[in-house]
């Protein structure tokens, strides 16, 4: 980063972040030694202790006549009684440690502030760099990261082709450390020490601790490595790495009978915002992948994965073939649209699966964004209170069925989602349905029209009860009918909201 001419001090010193790498000092950048060798001031952080490994590792760079500064932080992993706590006390010495540089280049001194790693990489040169760099001629050399250096050591890529690799610091909630490795495909696990346990934790939690490395002070003196789930908990530094290599190549274990699974999964109503972090770990680890082709379309490819697409009404078939695979010890995923137990395919896998056959056969259900709540979000939140689910679909079940439950929920004045509403074969249901509930509610009654909610063709608009047309309505469509207290709000130009109260009137 550099400042204008007209922006600097006259005469005003050079500021460098240099990045050192990951400990060999073999590893050092040439930009890096020439930075050092023609600096006046050295700067470097450590602990109370006094020791940095920053300085050790730049130690035979360092001259009798550099002038050194020691930023030596007031707490590391400590309590303090600092008013601001321990944020308050690190940003206070950030801000006098900027202050002492700034002396220097004030003065005309040219100042090398030395970084493990990469300087803006997890790096304490960066809070030097945010409150000087603005002020100062900075130029900031990169530095080989640990990340780098583990795989190094590792000897395994850690990703390839359209593989993502996902950097995350071991102090993240649990939680959160385990939803984001189970839905990426590389990752590594930075600040381990005091946080290994939870760390631990969460690549098991995720179904990932198998796949697991751990590398600890990678090109150092003590340089170690193993598999992450064998690593004692009490021997783990500060200074340590988890790591989830490529998963390209990487062996799959065989199928052993009695340790398959059939795991079934909602993609949601269209793309990949749509999965959550759980579902994008299960279609990851899955040795099969089993679904109506339009829905498997949109799982990611993965090499080594076996996929098996099948037309949209063999449901039944396509739960038996995949609880087969499972008995034979394969990983499974059942992929369905939406959410799978809604109108979708857990039910006909825990019907097959009842059967005595598949008794010992594994099978979770795993939820997905449903198109009701996809299209009611675009609109606003028309399902603010209760209402019903219903299938005007008549396939399955016969239209008196259907008409009765129409009634019911008209009758208790429920807002109602209606799911396959026409398609090419089926194309009378829509208008049937309209001329049902008008029996009910009045004409002026708010129904969204939400179509491929989130994919390209996406539409979501609304109109009045009384002027819903059939030929607008596919099997693509969700209708989402107001009840008596739904509100339709024109809010400025030709924004719309939808949504109905959650109180309701005693009368």
């Amino acid at each position: 980063m550099s400042v204008p001419e007209q922006q600097r001090t006259g005469g005003a010193g050079r500021l460098y972040g240099v990045g050192l790498g990951p400990g060999d000092p073999a590893l050092m950048t040439v930009r890096a030694v020439q930075i050092i060798g023609e600096a006046d001031v050295v700067a470097y952080h450590s602990a109370r202790h006094g020791r940095s490994i920053a300085r050790s590792i730049a130690a035979q760079y360092i001259r009798a006549d550099h002038i050194e500064e020691a930023l030596v932080y007031p707490v590391t992993t400590e309590t303090t009684d600092h008013p601001g706590g321990y944020r308050g006390a690190l940003d206070e010495f950030y801000a006098e440690a900027a202050a002492r540089l700034a002396v220097h280049l004030d003065a005309g001194r040219t100042v090398a502030v030395l970084a493990e790693g990469d300087p803006l990489f997890y790096g304490s040169y960066q809070h030097m760099h945010k409150r000087l760099a603005d002020r100062y001629e900075t130029e900031v050399i990169p530095g080989v990261t640990s990340v780098s250096a583990a795989a190094a050591r590792l000897g395994t890529p850690l990703v390839e082709a359209e593989e993502v690799l996902t950097i995350l610091p071991g102090t993240l909630p649990e939680e959160e450390l385990t939803a984001r490795l189970a839905a990426t495909d590389s990752a590594v696990v930075m600040k381990l020490g005091r946080t290994f346990p939870a760390v631990r934790r969460a690549f098991e939690a995720s179904g990932r601790l198998p796949e697991a490395r751990y590398v600890e002070r990678a090109t150092m003196a003590g340089e170690r490595t193993g598999d992450l789930a064998d690593t004692d908990a009490d021997t783990v530094p500060y200074f340590a790495v988890a790591v989830l290599p490529s998963r390209i190549d990487a062996p799959r274990p065989e199928p052993v009978p009695g340790r398959g699974e059939v795991v079934v999964v909602g993609t949601g109503p269209a793309g990949p915002l749509w999965l959550t972090p759980e579902t994008r770990g299960a279609l990851a680890a899955a040795d099969d992948v089993v679904g109506y082709t339009t829905y498997l379309d949109r799982v990611p490819v993965r090499p080594g994965q076996r996929r098996h697409g099948s037309d949209n009404k063999v449901e039944s078939e396509r739960a038996e073939f995949a609880l087969d695979l499972a008995r034979r010890g394969h990983r499974v995923a059942v992929v369905s649209g939406g959410d799978p137990g809604v109108f979708a395919m857990a039910t006909a896998v825990l019907e097959v699966a009842s059967q005595d056959t598949y008794a010992d056969v594994a099978v979770r259900v795993l939820p997905g964004v449903t198109a009701a709540n996809a299209a009611a979000a675009r609109a606003g939140a028309p399902l603010g209170h209760d209402y019903a689910t219903i299938s005007l679909s008549d396939r399955l079940k016969p239209w008196e069925v259907v008409a009765g439950r129409l009634r019911a929920a008209a009758t208790a004045d429920l807002v109602m989602a209606l799911y396959n509403p026409g398609s090419r074969s089926r194309t009378w249901q829509v208008g049937k349905a309209r001329d049902l509930l008008l029996e009910h509610r009045s004409p002026d009654t708010p129904v969204v029209l939400g179509r491929d909610v989130g994919g390209p063709a996406e539409s979501v608009r609304t109109v009045r009860l009384g002027d819903l047309d059939p030929a607008e309505v596919d099997m693509r469509t969700i209708l989402i009918v107001g009840s008596s207290q739904t509100r339709w709000v024109h809010r400025g130009g030709d924004r719309q909201i939808v949504w109905t109260p959650r109180r309701y009137p005693e009368d």
